[in-house]
C-alpha cells in the first residue's frame, strides 16, 4: 500500500560548476528538481512508500526524470507520457557573499503545463493511499493546471486521504494577489498546510484577514479559521551566501510543536524546505507530530550541505543528528 501521493512539475536543473556565472561558465551540471518529487523522494528515503504523478515528455529528459524517481523508490507507475513537448528547465547560479543564489526559469509550455483535467485516473491512483501532497506552484502554471490540481484534491477526500498543501510562493509565477485568488478557494480541501517564513509572503497575506507577527500564533489563527488537522510553518533566515539558521514548528487541535534551531552551511539551499516537508509528513504518517517536526528540521538541515534539490541523507543520518548532535568526523 502507498503511502503518499505527491503530483506537480519537475524540471531538468542545470548548474554552472564552481561558482561561476551563467555567462561564464562553458559546462552545466545537470540533474532533476521539482518540489513534489523532492517530497516524494525524501518520504521515501525515511522509510516509507510514496509514488509521483506528473506528465512528461517522452523523449532522454523526461525519462530521466522518471528515473530518478525511480533512483529513490518512488513509484511513477502513473506518470503520463506526451510525444513532442518539452521539459521544463531551470538555471542555478551558486552565489558567494555579497552575490546571492539566482534562479532563472525556462518552463513556459512545458508538458505539464498542458494537462487536462479527466487525465488521470485519480479514483485509481489514490485508491488506498493515506496522504495526497501538492502546492502552490502547481496552480500557477496554466488554468488547466490548476482545474486538475483541483480535481485531485477533491478526488482524494473522497478516496479518504489527507491533503497537504505547501503554499510555496514563488513571486515568478504570480502575484500575491493571483496567488490569493486562486489558493483560497482550494483551502476547503486541505488538511494540512505548510508554509515559510520569512522567504515568502507569509501566511496572514495569502490567506487573508488574519494580523500577527508571532508565527506560532498565525498559525494557529489559520487552523482555526480553516479547520486545518495541522499547520507547520518552516522559518530559515540566512546569515550569509553560504550559512543559514532554520527550525519550524507545527500547530495541531490547540497544541504547538517546536525544535532546536540549526545553523547550516549551505552548499545548497534548494530543496531545503521540501526536505523539511518530508520530514514532517513522515511523522504525520507515523502518528507523531512531534516526531515530524524534529524529522524535518534535521532532514532540512543535513540535505542543503550537498548539490541539488533531491534528498540524499539517511533516515540513520537525520536521528543521529537529532539524537547525537553534529560532529567534525565519523570514523
Amino acid at each position: 500500500m502507498t503511502d503518499i501521493v505527491t503530483f506537480g512539475e519537475t524540471m531538468i536543473r542545470l548548474s554552472p560548476p564552481d561558482h561561476l556565472r551563467l555567462e561564464q561558465t562553458a559546462s552545466l551540471n545537470l540533474s532533476a528538481g521539482g518540489a513534489e518529487l523532492n517530497v516524494a523522494a525524501g518520504v521515501a528515503r525515511l522509510g516509507h512508500k510514496a509514488a509521483y504523478v506528473s506528465r512528461l515528455p517522452s523523449n532522454p529528459l523526461g525519462r530521466l526524470i522518471a528515473n530518478k524517481a525511480r533512483e529513490f523508490g518512488v513509484d511513477v507507475s502513473h506518470m503520463l507520457w506526451a510525444d513532442g513537448e518539452r521539459v521544463g528547465l531551470y538555471f542555478v547560479e551558486y552565489g558567494a557573499e555579497p552575490r546571492p543564489i539566482r534562479v532563472y526559469y525556462d518552463r513556459k509550455d512545458s508538458a505539464f503545463a498542458h494537462i487536462q483535467p479527466g487525465m488521470i485516473d485519480w479514483a485509481e491512483v489514490l485508491r488506498g493511499v493515506r496522504l495526497f501532497h501538492v502546492g502552490g506552484i502547481t496552480p500557477a502554471l496554466s488554468a488547466s493546471v490548476f482545474e486538475s490540481q483541483k480535481e485531485a484534491m477533491i478526488a482524494a477526500h473522497r478516496a479518504g486521504c489527507d491533503v497537504s498543501y505547501d503554499v510555496n510562493y514563488r513571486a515568478a509565477l504570480w502575484t500575491v494577489e493571483e496567488a490569493r485568488k486562486a489558493q483560497l478557494p482550494l483551502m476547503e480541501h486541505v488538511d494540512i498546510l505548510i508554509t515559510s517564513l520569512p522567504d515568502q509572503p507569509n501566511i496572514t497575506e495569502l490567506l487573508s484577514g488574519l494580523e500577527g507577527d508571532d508565527p506560532a500564533a498565525v498559525a494557529q489563527q489559520v487552523a482555526d479559521k480553516f479547520g486545518f488537522k495541522a499547520v507547520l510553518v518552516t522559518m530559515r533566515r540566512s546569515l550569509s551566501a553560504q550559512r543559514a539558521s532554520l527550525t519550524s514548528l507545527a500547530i495541531t487541535k490547540n497544541q504547538i510543536y517546536t525544535d532546536r534551531s540549526y545553523e547550516v552551511e549551505t552548499i545548497d539551499p534548494l530543496g531545503g524546505g521540501d526536505a523539511c516537508v518530508a520530514g514532517f509528513l513522515t511523522g504525520y504518517l507515523e502518528g507523531d507530530i512531534q516526531v515530524g517536526v524534529r524529522l524535518g528540521n534535521a532532514f532540512s538541515a543535513l540535505q542543503q550541505t550537498a548539490p541539488t534539490d533531491l534528498p540524499w541523507p539517511t533516515r540513520d543520518e537525520v536521528e543521529a543528528l537529532i539524537f547525537e548532535g553534529g560532529s567534525s568526523m565519523r570514523r
